[in-house]
């Protein structure tokens, strides 16, 4: 088995050796998608603007996210500037960039004068919320102009500005997001930048690139990260209907986020509190996890009420479960609860601070820059 304590990032470094990406992005979705790129082995050229990227201020994060790229700065409203920039991306595999529809063909790199010179580039466009109408006519999308699904899309948006926490609302994630007493969460965790954004646009290039090298022919393909965070939604689009099946509601699925299926309506699958104020998860779905929870809580008169075996949420049964292992819980502290779960296998965990986490022998093997890859290479 490989050793956890060697990086993962030298693990799987030689993976994308030789694929020349030019960098246009700023911030985070762009440059984060870059670094997982530039971990996996490719050759990143940053081009700023002579300012800088914005993020530079923040420091740390922005060395985070850029170490190990080259970066050169030009400014883009002079045409030798942009003629440098086109000599780079002769040479490319990949372009990103995350500038608002239109700004592109502006500057002199629109997807039809770059393919002229480079007609296997891959151009990947980040945006909030895609683009619509005209821009559809310019070559934006994977599809042609012509394609029959161009003409579906019919929306005002494209040259909106917004942030990651508007991306999450336009898309139902942050509505999703409740405490059990229905109060609107704010997340800390930029889920539309790096799961719409970052992780989407990763995807599609590399799909892209790998359809270049077979055809010859590279495309722009325009991420949106809106979009793509709902179509994360895959569960909440069905759950509610399902739960509400259940329970002999019918088969509306309008349902409250805390109310859903895996949103804590299930005493098997929720958060309860420790005696110290802090959280277990208690991720017992299956039979065989609830059933092993009740084990270890004592609790040996639970181990029927369970939703597969037909008690659904709204049955008192079920709310009653729900009340005594939430007692249960709070009669004791996390760090009892911790070792309690150590040696079971029921899929109870503690909810842990970001300062515990890093100190967790699970990150045993981050970087200088705390940072980790999702994979590991096993051989």
């Amino acid at each position: 088995m490989t050793d956890m304590h060697v990086s993962n990032h030298d693990q799987m470094g030689d993976c994308l050796q030789g694929l020349r990406v030019v960098d246009l992005t700023r911030n985070l979705p762009g440059p984060f998608a870059t670094r997982l790129l530039a971990d996996l082995g490719a050759d990143v050229l940053k081009i700023e603007p002579q300012k800088g990227d914005p993020a530079r201020v923040f420091g740390e994060l922005f060395a985070a996210l850029n170490h190990g790229k080259t970066t050169e700065k030009y400014d883009f409203h002079d045409a030798k500037a942009i003629e440098a920039i086109k000599a780079h991306l002769k040479e490319a595999d990949v372009m990103l960039d995350s500038f608002r529809p239109g700004i592109l063909a502006e500057m002199g790199l629109d997807a039809k004068t770059l393919h002229t010179i480079n007609p296997k580039l891959v151009m990947v466009s980040i945006t909030g919320y895609g683009v619509a109408g005209n821009y559809a006519k310019e070559g934006l999308y994977l599809e042609s102009a012509e394609s029959k699904n161009s003409s579906q899309v019919n929306h005002d948006w494209a040259n909106k500005a917004g942030h990651d926490i508007n991306f999450m609302a336009m898309s139902g994630v942050l509505d999703q997001l409740k405490t059990a007493q229905g109060e609107q969460a704010m997340p800390n965790i930029q889920f539309a930048d790096l799961a719409g954004g970052s992780d989407t646009a990763v995807i599609a290039l590399l799909a892209a690139v790998f359809a270049a090298q077979r055809t010859g022919r590279g495309r722009h393909i325009a991420i949106s990260m809106t979009h793509s965070l709902y179509n994360h939604m895959v569960m909440p689009k069905v759950t509610g209907k399902l739960i509400n099946s259940l329970s002999g509601n019918g088969l509306n699925d309008a349902l409250l986020p805390q109310h859903d299926f895996l949103g804590g309506a299930l005493p098997c699958y929720r958060l309860y509190q420790t005696a110290n104020q802090r959280y277990m998860a208690v991720g017992s779905l299956e039979l065989k996890f609830w059933q092993g929870l009740c084990q270890v809580l004592e609790l040996p008169l639970l181990k029927e009420i369970h939703w597969q075996l037909g008690i659904m949420p709204n049955r008192p049964e079920s709310e009653a479960a729900t009340n005594t292992i939430a007692e249960k819980f709070a009669s004791q502290t996390l760090e009892h609860w911790q070792r309690v779960f150590a040696a079971t296998d029921v899929c109870v965990t503690p909810v842990l601070s970001l300062q515990e986490a890093k100190a967790h022998p699970l990150f045993a093997h981050q970087d200088e820059h705390h940072a980790i890859s999702g994979w590991q290479q096993m051989n």
